[in-house]
């Protein structure tokens, strides 16, 4: 009997809960002090440009990051405006300006630290660590391995230390929680929380998986371009970044369809085991969060179909 191929269905962790991507919406859903559960939607909205875009190889790598950023904060802005705020206490919150304030002003000062990471820190600086050592490695490949090598140690490095702090390390519990629900729904199995602690917390399709294949596929694309003289360097790196984006996503999505072929699997484990890092084993709590955002997704991406088969009778 052949199996049946489900949707791929993506996901990310939120502070305290966990969104789902559905053909339709995205949907949220977080616990709150008092135990109960929250939801959040912002249902997509077609564009035909965007649809086209998202056919075109390589470049719909990157709309796709592009778009999954900009509703992804909008989840965790969500969730963050809800933490640590009791139901009902909302517009008491607001008002409580000093506390308000240092909250977001913490989260700017992440976001701040995030970006010159990821600009920064994260494609220039190796680029003049590896410089630095051209007079042990003056080749053009020993250079360009020396200068992924550095990205990798900083890539690990960044994330085990964010890991250390508490609400991080409960971002990545639910981040954990949000892998083993699609498990347990692409294996077919019913999504209870004893089936869904049963399955792995590692996915193929992961972002995780994705950052790590940038620096791997940077280091084969930047092969082909100069690495001296400095500045030229420098100006490559950069304008090579929509490129390396586009490649490492259609390698991500690759090594999904293979992870079921016995030898090519193991072209994904790199990035199965970054996650071992970005990812932490969630409680019963955070598994049935995980569970209700899902479902809470299918139902109203099923309505939505639903309501737009009607529309296309009439």
């Amino acid at each position: 009997m052949t199996k049946e191929k489900k949707p791929a269905y993506g996901g990310q962790a939120v502070l305290e809960g966990v969104m789902f991507a559905g053909k339709h919406t995205y949907v949220t859903a977080i616990r709150r002090n008092d135990d109960s559960i929250e939801y959040f939607e912002l249902k997509k909205k077609p564009s035909p440009l965007l649809s086209k875009l998202k056919k075109i190889p390589f470049l719909r790598g990157f709309i796709a990051i592009i778009e999954a950023s900009m509703n992804g904060t909008q989840h965790l802005n969500f969730s963050a405006e809800r933490f640590g705020v009791n139901p009902g206490e909302e517009e008491q919150a607001e008002e409580e300006k000093p506390s308000k304030f240092t909250f977001f002003f913490s989260l700017a000062i992440i976001g701040v630290l995030s970006f010159l990471f990821g600009k920064f820190v994260f494609t220039l600086v190796p680029v003049f660590l590896a410089e630095a050592f051209r007079f042990i490695v003056p080749s053009h490949l020993g250079q360009n391995l020396l200068e992924g090598l550095f990205k990798f140690i900083f890539l690990l490095g960044y994330i085990y230390f964010v890991s250390l702090t508490p609400a991080i390390k409960r971002v990545f519990m639910y981040h954990g929680a949000e892998h083993k629900v699609i498990n347990t729904y692409e294996a077919g199995d019913e999504l209870t929380v004893e089936n869904v602690k049963r399955h792995s917390r590692l996915h193929y399709r992961c972002g995780s998986s994705f950052i790590l294949f940038t620096v791997i596929v940077g280091m084969f694309i930047y092969y082909f371009f100069p690495s001296d003289p400095l500045w030229l360097r420098i100006l490559c790196r950069l304008a090579l970044i929509p490129v390396v984006l586009g490649v490492s996503f259609e390698v991500l999505q690759l090594t999904n369809k293979l992870r079921d072929v016995p030898v090519l699997r193991y072209l994904g484990y790199p990035g199965l085991w970054l996650q071992l890092l970005t990812t932490k084993e969630p409680d019963e709590k955070q598994i049935e969060v995980s569970i209700l955002s899902f479902n809470e997704m299918l139902r109203r991406d099923a309505s939505y179909e639903s309501e737009k088969n009607a529309s296309q009778i009439v």
